[in-house]
């Protein structure tokens, strides 16, 4: 198999090998981040794409990204990158005002704030309201 490129080896250091295990484990952690920290410890046994995508059930380009990323940049390269698109338009105290007006205060003449009550109290959009409101279950 001449035309096949050699795959990046993965050697980790001993730092590296626990971060990568706590990362695994961590029950409080972002799936898609213990997901990359597994895929990264079994391309460390020097196992192909192909047998780690099949052990962990996930494509060889999802293989080949993440042990490329962690080639490239070790676990830093394993973190989420900032996004693109527009900035967030509605600051922290904003969405800290919502919540506080929510939990803690009573509208006048109603015994809960509506989406259109608080929005119009705040000077917000009621949608905002709302999208504040399912980012806390509330």
């Amino acid at each position: 198999m001449q035309g096949r490129s050699r795959l990046k080896p993965i050697t980790l250091t001993g730092e590296e090998q626990t971060q990568l295990e706590e990362w695994a484990r961590r029950r409080r952690i972002a799936p898609s981040l213990a997901l990359r920290a597994r895929i990264v410890l079994s391309c460390g046994g020097g196992r192909s794409n192909r047998e780690v995508a099949r052990l962990l059930g996930v494509t060889t380009q999802t293989v080949g990204k993440w042990r490329t990323r962690f080639v490239a940049c070790r676990t830093h390269g394993l973190l989420d990158q900032p996004r693109s698109g527009a900035p967030r338009s509605i600051s922290d105290a904003l969405v800290e005002a919502v919540l506080a007006k929510t939990l803690h205060e009573q509208p006048p003449h109603a015994e809960r704030w509506s989406s259109r009550q608080l929005a119009s109290a705040l000077g917000i959009s009621q949608r905002a309201v709302l999208r504040i409101w399912h980012a806390f279950d509330l």
